[in-house]
């Protein structure tokens, strides 16, 4: 058993020495913008989606040479649009604005690489996944931003006509992108990171298909299956122990 915990020493040790001896803290914000395309057809019935969002938050970072863990608080502004038609006649044209917020835990791996003693860049790639705490939608003509998961607009109930639970809203990002830091002193840097993220379709976009493929009794293909793009940036202040 001595040999094999030698052995165990032996292979984590490295691993250990790599991820924590280049450890740091920090936190910051960052700015964005989401976008949202795509259409379902079939038989000649299409739905078109549009939605354009502004995003904002505040996050804290815990970092290791080759990865990082993030903790943010997303807060959004959107504007939607929801064009439904069949053989070529508009039936519906649901727009109007809304308002979103997100806890993210987010992971992400990168390959720093030094340029000068003060200025180190790195390629990432990461995943985050965000738990919806609201989702709100103010329809155009109305004066009053609902809640979502009150049902009361006739797109936010189910199949079996309930209001959509919260966590149907919860969505998972794929991120790439690239970041540098910049030496203030030995121990404080500044970090900016440019992150290009693809969003997974959520539950309620699952649901939203089920709803028209048990009304309407067809099988719509989904053009642009979890074309949700996030292009953001994100600066912050670190501290190098």
């Amino acid at each position: 058993m001595r040999k094999y915990g030698f052995l165990l020493i032996f292979l984590v040790f490295p691993v250990i020495n790599i991820f924590c001896l280049d450890f740091s803290t920090g936190g910051g914000g960052f700015i964005g913008y989401t976008f949202t395309r795509y259409i379902i057809e079939d038989e000649g019935i299409e739905s078109i989606q549009k939605l354009d969002r502004a995003d904002y938050a505040g996050f804290l970072f815990f970092d290791f040479k080759y990865g990082d863990f993030t903790v943010l608080f997303r807060g959004a502004k959107n504007n939607y649009q929801e064009v439904m038609s069949a053989d070529g006649l508009e039936i519906s044209n649901d727009k109007g604005k809304g308002s979103e917020m997100s806890l993210g835990l987010s992971l992400t791996g990168k390959y720093p690489f030094s340029v000068n003693e003060k200025i180190t860049l790195f390629p990432l790639f990461g995943l985050t996944y965000h738990f919806a705490l609201a989702e709100k939608r103010k329809p155009e003509g109305y004066d009053k931003e609902f809640s979502r998961t009150e049902g009361i607009l006739a797109a936010d109930r189910d199949i079996n006509d309930k209001p959509y639970p919260i966590y149907k809203w919860n969505s998972l990002w794929i991120n790439v992108g690239g970041g540098i830091d910049y030496s203030i002193t030995n121990s404080l840097f500044l970090r900016g990171e440019l992150t290009f993220g693809f969003r997974m379709p959520t539950g309620y976009e699952m649901g939203a298909l089920e709803y028209i493929r048990q009304e309407l009794g067809i099988n719509p293909k989904l053009a642009g299956a979890g074309l949700t793009g996030n292009p953001t940036i994100k600066i912050g202040i670190g501290y190098r122990f």
